[in-house]
């Protein structure tokens, strides 16, 4: 059977959806496969791929995430072995171990798993995200704190002296180990940035997680100058500069999958602030699809992107997601029959047929002088990092009055403020009603746990208590009483009740009444009056539907919006 037919057949996918999954598969080269076409198309979800590969290889699903096994069964694969090979044991059967598995295809994991545990290897099939949560969960926490505190153990006094452990480049050395160990275990966390924090008598290690800073180590004080000149020679930094700011860029790869570290120090009262941004560049969630957005502003989305001309600007604080959501657009656009061309500060993922440029501005290549190069490049759509200056946004908004579709990020707090801040930063009005064709707000709130969120009964006053507006029609409806979703907290969200992250929007369409405005120099507050007369579902209108769709709660929201 082909991959394609058993998801038809499953009842996943049409086999016009198929069809036109394939189309896509050809026009992209050929060369991903068709399972995961389909879940890049949101038309099937990861853990159905896995399933129904299963199927056609012949080999069974396992859902490794409501299994226990046995202590004893565990005990047969140790915690190292089963994060290298994402592995887990499961039962045993005579000489027979079964072993779920993320590639249950490769023989030479199989023949390794069987001199490890002296057993002949039946293996099944997991989600991979699925199995390295479930090794989190099953070893614990436990496998980190032995593994550091075997490192620290190694960290004798000699450590001390940071001429000696900067020379020190063997694989095993203890700083290099406890280094790795804290990049692994944030990359198995899903960190978006690593904080390594030197105080009076102690270093602190802190992983961003979905947003939310988290504490993991406290390391002794012994540790602060070695640990940061091994992550300076990592990232090709200067380790006699201790008094000046330095920031780099660094690739490794991880479990068999590829990330970049941008990497950035700050002099501090007791040594250096080392901030290491996580990007996996294999893990961005690219398609409008996935970024949480209702249908009715998804439609409107994808016909912006499908237009020859004019500006979508993404608006929004640090952190908000607007690059995801400019990779997607372009993405969207991306049929292989246009000339795509992007100027970043700096590249951050790297997409197939989309020629991407890094700001350098040593060398002279700010965003004003990188788009006028790319004027000359004959492009169809161009995307420019940041509009940041005057320059910057006049050049781009002229490009779109000559043909060109333009993306582009602001930071602004809402979708209406954006034509009054680049009236601020000197753009004529004239240009920016002429040449904007939309403006997309968001922030990111972090969703329920699928596994453990429970449902509720509420009323409407503890929406409204929260400042969040609730439609009279919605309360007419309900009595007043709603259902709202929490998660109480599991080993999959490690006790949070929130695993994942999701989108909130207010998508500004410009209209005629709203050009006569910014050509008028009006305040934001006169746009968004006329944008929500027109349709515009506000950001607070559009965080209240997915609360009450159990996405996210209301203390979520507050906490992203308000606090």
């Amino acid at each position: 059977m082909l991959t394609g037919d058993v998801f038809v057949e499953e009842g996943l996918v049409t086999p016009d959806q198929l069809q036109s999954a394939v189309a896509q598969q050809l026009e992209s080269g050929g060369t991903e496969p068709i399972a995961q076409v389909l879940v890049g198309m949101g038309l099937i979800t990861e853990r159905d791929r896995v399933r129904c590969l299963g199927k056609v290889w012949g080999i069974p699903f396992f859902d490794v995430r409501e299994y226990r096994p046995k202590d004893h069964i565990l005990d047969l694969v140790p915690p190292n072995v089963a994060r290298r090979f994402k592995a887990i044991p499961l039962d045993a059967q005579g000489n027979r171990l079964l072993v779920a598995m993320a590639n249950p295809l490769d023989v030479f994991v199989i023949d390794e798993l069987r001199d490890v545990t002296g057993h002949e290897i039946e293996p099944l099939i997991a989600v991979e995200e699925d199995a390295l949560n479930a090794i989190s969960n099953l070893y614990g926490g436990g496998m980190v704190n032995d593994e550091l505190m075997g490192v620290m153990k190694d960290f004798g006094p000699a450590a001390q002296d940071e001429e000696k452990e900067e020379a020190e480049t063997h694989e095993d050395a203890p700083i290099i180990r406890l280094a790795n160990l804290i990049v692994q275990q944030a990359v198995a966390d899903k960190a978006s940035d690593i904080h390594i924090e030197p105080r009076k008598e102690e270093l602190v290690v802190r992983y961003r997680i979905d947003g939310v800073m988290n504490e993991v180590m406290r390391l002794p004080k012994k540790v602060i100058a070695p640990l940061t000149s091994r992550f300076k020679i990592a990232a090709n930094m200067d380790i006699a500069e201790k008094r000046a700011p330095q920031d780099n860029r660094v690739s490794a790869t991880i479990g068999g999958r590829e990330f970049d570290f941008r990497v950035s120090t700050l002099p501090v009262v007791y040594g250096e602030k080392i901030v290491m941004r996580v990007l996996d560049k294999g893990g961005i969630s690219i398609g409008l699809e996935k970024l949480g957005f209702m249908q009715g502003n998804l439609a409107i989305l994808k016909d912006m992107a499908a237009r020859s001309y004019g500006i979508v600007l993404v608006t929004g604080p640090t952190g908000s997601g607007k690059s995801t959501t400019l990779y997607s657009l372009l993405n969207e656009t991306n049929d292989g029959q246009k000339n795509i061309i992007t100027i970043e500060d700096p590249v951050e993922y790297e997409l197939d047929g989309i020629n991407q440029c890094s700001v350098n501005v040593k060398a002279g290549m700010t965003f004003a002088a990188g788009l006028r190069s790319m004027l000359r490049q004959d492009p169809d759509v161009i995307m420019v990092g940041e509009m940041r200056d005057t320059e910057t946004a006049t050049i781009a908004m002229e490009a779109a009055l000559t043909g060109h579709l333009v993306f582009s990020t602001l930071h602004t707090n809402d979708a209406p403020s954006a034509p009054t801040r680049l009236i601020d930063m000197e753009v004529e009005p004239f240009l920016i009603s002429s040449s904007i064709i939309g403006v997309l707000a968001q922030r990111l709130v972090r969703q329920n746990c699928p596994n453990c969120k429970i449902e509720e009964e509420a009323h409407i006053d503890d929406l409204v208590r929260h400042g969040l507006p609730v439609a009279p029609d919605t309360a007419a409806e309900t009595d007043g009483r709603i259902k709202l979703w929490h998660g109480r907290g599991c080993d999959t969200c490690k006790g949070t009740g929130y695993k994942g992250r999701t989108g909130i929007h207010e998508l500004l369409v410009m209209d005629d009444a709203i050009r006569d405005e910014i050509i008028k120099r009006n305040p934001s507050h006169v746009i968004r009056n006329l944008g929500v007369q027109a349709g515009m579902r506000t950001l607070q209108d559009d965080a209240v539907a997915k609360i009450l769709s159990g996405w996210t709660t209301a203390e979520e929201v507050v906490r992203v919006m308000y606090a």
